[in-house]
This record gives structure tokens, sequence and C-alpha cells, in this order.
């Protein structure tokens, strides 16, 4: 790799990073700095709209639908990255933590005081393109692989 290619992987890497500081801190307005304006995102495998992948469409999903859980925390390993040109075939492997509140009976409860935990895990398929202002995201398929544990009962 010359040194160009490893500026390259390290962005890409710390763009990885960025999506998942975002979406864990409940930064919303920081995802336009991940994605392109008219990036696709597919989050069917694990709830997410079919055929809305639109980001603007998809972040108002993102906001709304994880509302619900006051505790996530993405772990991410390293990116497999395939680069052409000015763009990339990245996979990232996930393992997700989740917090959902509960009450003391053990069911969903949006003022519950303790927190109901299950794993879901993964990868991220992205397509990332260099633009002016550097690496973003054009592409996001998020490919479940499992889930341990799940949801509390509702009340």
């Amino acid at each position: 790799m010359d040194a160009d290619e490893i500026n390259d992987h390290f962005e890409i890497e710390q763009l990885m990073v960025k999506y998942v500081e975002a979406i864990d801190s409940k930064d919303w307005d920081l995802l336009d700095e991940v994605f392109t304006g008219n990036a696709f995102l597919n989050y069917e495998s694990s709830g997410g709209p079919e055929g809305k992948g639109d980001y603007p469409t998809i972040k108002k999903w993102l906001q709304k639908n994880l509302a619900m859980f006051p505790m996530t925390q993405h772990m991410i390993g390293k990116s497999l990255i395939e680069y052409h040109g000015d763009s990339a075939k990245c996979r990232t492997i996930f393992h997700n933590p989740v917090g959902v509140p509960v009450n003391t009976e053990g069911l969903y409860d949006p003022d519950g005081e303790k927190l109901h935990i299950f794993i879901v895990g993964g990868w991220y398929n992205d397509v990332c393109i260099k633009t002016d202002n550097g690496w973003r995201i054009q592409e996001k398929i998020e490919e479940q692989a499992y889930m341990q544990g799940g949801f509390p009962p509702l009340q």
C-alpha cells in the first residue's frame, strides 16, 4: 500500500466508527457527515422499512425507532475494504448489545428504571465514495446474522 491507500483505509475505518458513534449517541446530525445526501440504506434484515432506502427517509426512521433504546453499544471489527478508484466496497462485522427499559415485572415500559439487554449481530455491507468532504457511505445494507434474546414482553 502506498501512503494514499493507507490514508484512505484509515479514513474509511474512521467513517465506520463515526457511524456507530452517531447511532449510539443518538447524534442524528452527525450522520450527515457519514452518508452522501442521496445514499441508499437498507435495514430490512432488522425490521427496517421495505423498499424505502433513501437517506432522508431512513434517517427519520432511525431517529424515531431507536428512541425506545436508551442504550445501544455497537462494537465493530476491522473493515474488509476493496478499492475501485474513488469508491470502495466495505464489509464490517458488528456486535450490538441493546438496552430496553422495563418495569419491575420485566415488561417493556418507556419509564422503566431497569434495562433488558438483548444482542444483535451481523455485517454492514457498504459502498463508500471519496467526495470533496472525504469518504462517505453511498450505500449501506445491514445483514443481520443473529439475535440473542429479544425484545421484552409488552405491558
